[in-house]
C-alpha cells in the first residue's frame, strides 16, 4: 500500500501546449503497472479548455462543481454541470472545459495503453468553443 500526501503532489499549471486558459491540475492517482488507471482533479477558469483530444481506453468525467462544455468533432458542445458524469468511448475526438462565464472542475479518469492516456490534436477555435450549445 503507499499512501500520497496531499502536500506531496503540488497544484500544476497544465501544459499551454493543450490547453486554453488557465487549468489547474492536482494529480489523484497514477497506478504502476500491471494497474492502468489514471484520475486528476482539473480546474478550468472562465473560458478554459482542452484542445481535441482523444484517449486509447475512454475517459470518464465526473464535474464536480460549476457549469461546462463537453464538444464532439462536428458537433455543437453540450453543457455539463455539477454531478454530471460523462463516459467518451476510446478514440472518439473530444474537448472539455468551462464556460465562457463559469468556472468548472471535473475529475478525469483514464486508463493508459502502452503508457499513454492521450492523443493530443489541435486546439479547439474559438468557433467552435462559441457555438451555441445543446443543454
Amino acid at each position: 500500500m503507499n499512501i500520497h500526501k496531499s502536500f506531496e503532489r503540488p497544484t500544476k499549471l497544465a501544459n499551454s501546449d493543450w490547453f486554453t486558459g488557465r487549468v489547474w491540475q492536482d494529480a489523484i492517482v497514477e497506478a504502476p503497472e500491471p494497474a492502468r488507471v489514471r484520475a486528476l482533479k482539473v480546474s478550468f477558469e472562465p473560458g478554459a479548455r482542452t484542445a481535441w483530444h482523444t484517449h486509447p481506453l475512454g475517459q470518464t468525467l465526473y464535474v464536480v462543481n460549476g457549469t461546462g462544455l463537453i464538444g464532439l468533432r462536428g458537433e455543437a458542445p453540450k453543457e455539463i454541470h455539477a454531478g454530471d458524469t460523462v463516459w467518451i468511448p476510446p478514440g472518439e475526438e473530444h474537448w472539455h472545459g468551462a464556460g465562457p462565464t463559469q468556472s468548472m472542475t471535473h475529475i478525469a479518469i483514464q486508463e493508459a495503453q502502452g503508457g499513454q492516456v492521450a492523443d493530443w490534436l489541435e486546439k479547439v477555435s474559438d468557433k467552435d468553443y462559441l457555438a451555441p450549445p445543446n443543454p
